[in-house]
């Protein structure tokens, strides 16, 4: 198991997101309205929508999806047996390696509500 403390390494990754959008000010301002846009209520709800990226962060290995959306999953209201479901989806869609980082993202979501 990694040694990532996921609600630090989200805090992290937000000051590196700064410091980066200095560097690239059109690329990542265009990244965030796109952001906005995709989590934007319609349809499914801010909450509906944090727990899909939660699974493809799972079924995609990113460690700092993860961090981000398992966080955004809680703010959003998901319970644990919500993000619990949306892991086995992705267990399911990601095979074997995906166990793993189910496995991280239920971590994350023990140190998010640790952090509470």
């Amino acid at each position: 198991m990694s040694q990532t403390h996921y609600p630090q390494y989200r805090d992290e990754l937000n000051k590196l997101f700064g410091e980066l959008s200095k560097s690239q000010p059109d690329t990542l301002k265009a990244f965030s309205s796109l952001s906005s846009a995709a989590f934007k209520p319609g349809e499914l709800d801010h909450k509906t929508k944090e727990l899909i990226a939660t699974g493809i962060a799972v079924a995609a290995r990113c460690d700092g999806c993860i961090a981000y959306h398992v966080g955004g999953a809680i703010r959003a209201g998901a319970t644990d047996e919500e993000i619990g479901e949306c892991l086995g989806v992705a267990v399911l869609m990601g095979g074997g390696p995906s166990v793993i980082y189910a496995c991280e993202a239920w971590k994350a979501v023990q140190q998010y509500r640790e952090s509470s």
